[in-house]
């Protein structure tokens, strides 16, 4: 026996459910496969918990630098299973909300199981055959587990599996100098674990512009942590006290030995078993399924929303891949990937906001450009808070007068970025930017300033 819906979404994360809604407040029956955690990447194992640790880490930076600001704290001390508790609540809490969400919406029917395509539109779960004339595909990622010599002889930890960790490593070992890697290789610094990040690029966050990449490094050994980049040959033994990481980097000992290691070096989509053969789905050679501008697959009535896209790998894409597609199914819009400007954060501390181009990307399209940068220790606000890391960077195109892109790396800068996001996405000129009046004292008041500095490139 079949059973039949309007529609079938495949994964319960960020755009999942949002769809479910929009369907069935317009009286549509939908049935949403989940096979492990309600919420994805973000409620489970990402953004929520992870931010609510390195909420912890920089409370305990604020009170290891009590002196700096004239507070006497006393002896600083780490209660690791109250910081985890603190995740595992947060975790909790939002899970409970989405599924709270989705047991009130009528006509939904939640399937708890492993979906797999039989034939086109066709998904069986756990022996059951499910069909309708629209399918949703919102599977996610997980950590990528790279083949170094090694890697099955060792406990290693993920991001997932970090996340419930209940004491302090005495050497944590990250493998990734990346995102995920330098959050959680500072958060752990400051909780007081010695830490080595392990990176086989020349640079951390290769992606970025080579100052943000210097700066990054130089404020994370400020605080005692230890950088190995060129590690062109890394591996994976067992130690006495833990984990042996061959590095084989151009300078420094050839081995780090640590007592827990953090495998960090990216995602892979969960597109590895759901039979998308039989639904005629083509994926990349990466394992992300192919769609187009407006997010459908290579099959008809079948599209694909979130981190297995390949489009993105944040919630606020993924919830963004649900705007699309609810616009153009429901709305008669034609919303598309491609008018998508991109910005994102770097969780360090302080933080890096990014959106559009990079200064790397601008100069090798050729176009003339008007740049402009100006250093923390010229923001007032960061000279009030004695967080002067950083710096404030802005790239135009000389010709058009709009921006391309712009970093924002300091206090704030994870905020601060979107007065440049939002100016983006109006298609304003600089001279409106610069023209702005922001409040003070406040990073982002100083964006008009530096639209103002901007100067034809060298």
């Amino acid at each position: 026996m079949i059973r039949t819906f309007d529609a079938i979404i495949v994964g319960a994360g960020q755009a999942g459910p949002a769809l479910a809604g929009r369907l069935t407040g317009l009286g549509k029956t939908v049935a949403i496969i989940e096979r492990h955690l309600v919420g994805g990447t973000c409620v489970n194992t990402g953004c929520k918990p992870t931010k609510t640790l390195v909420a912890s880490a920089s409370v305990a930076r604020y009170a290891q630098r009590g002196a700096d600001y004239g507070v006497g704290v006393g002896q600083i001390t780490i209660d690791m299973p109250v910081v985890a508790a603190r995740a595992q609540k947060v975790i909790l809490d939002s899970r409970k909300g989405n599924e709270d969400w989705l047991a009130s919406m009528p006509g939904l029917t939640l399937i708890r199981g492993h979906a797999r395509f039989t034939g086109p539109r066709r998904i069986e779960v756990d022996g059951e055959t499910l069909e309708a004339p629209q399918v949703f595909l919102n599977v996610g990622g997980r950590a990528s587990i790279p083949d170094f010599p090694g890697v099955d002889q060792v406990d290693y930890l993920t991001n997932s599996t970090i996340i419930p960790l209940q004491i302090v490593p005495e050497h944590l070992v990250v493998v990734g100098g990346s995102y995920i890697g330098l959050e959680f290789a500072q958060m752990y610094r400051r909780f007081g674990a010695e830490v080595t990040i392990v990176e086989k690029n020349t640079r951390l966050v290769s992606r970025e512009d080579e100052d943000v990449s210097a700066e990054i490094r130089a404020f994370l050994e400020a605080e005692g942590i230890a950088v190995r980049t060129d590690a062109c040959c890394i591996t994976l033994a067992k130690h006495g006290s833990g984990v042996k990481v061959g590095v084989d980097c151009t300078e420094g000992a050839p081995e780090v030995v640590g007592t827990h290691v953090l495998l960090a070096v990216g995602r892979r989509p969960n597109t590895d078993d759901l039979g998308l053969d039989a639904a005629g789905i083509e994926i990349d050679d990466k394992g992300y399924i192919k769609v187009d501008d407006h997010l459908k697959t290579t099959a008809d009535g079948v599209w694909a929303m979130g981190d297995c896209n390949g489009k993105g790998a944040f919630t606020h894409t993924a919830w963004n891949d649900y705007e699309i597609v609810a616009a153009n199914l429901l709305d008669g819009e034609d919303r598309k990937v491609s008018d998508r400007i991109l910005g994102y954060a770097l969780y360090v501390d302080p933080p890096l906001g990014r959106v559009g181009m990079t200064e790397t990307q601008a100069r090798k399209s050729g176009r003339p450009l008007l740049i402009s940068k100006r250093l923390m220790t010229r923001v007032g606000r960061a000279v009030e808070k004695a967080e002067t890391w950083g710096f404030m960077k802005i790239v135009a195109d000389a010709e058009t007068k709009k921006i391309l892109g712009a970093a924002i790396l300091g206090t704030g800068g994870d905020e601060a970025i979107h007065g440049i996001l939002d100016m983006m996405n109006a298609d304003a000129s600089i001279g409106t930017l610069q023209w702005a009046v922001p409040i003070h004292p406040t990073v982002s008041e100083l964006i008009p300033t530096v639209v103002g500095d901007l100067k034809p490139a060298s």
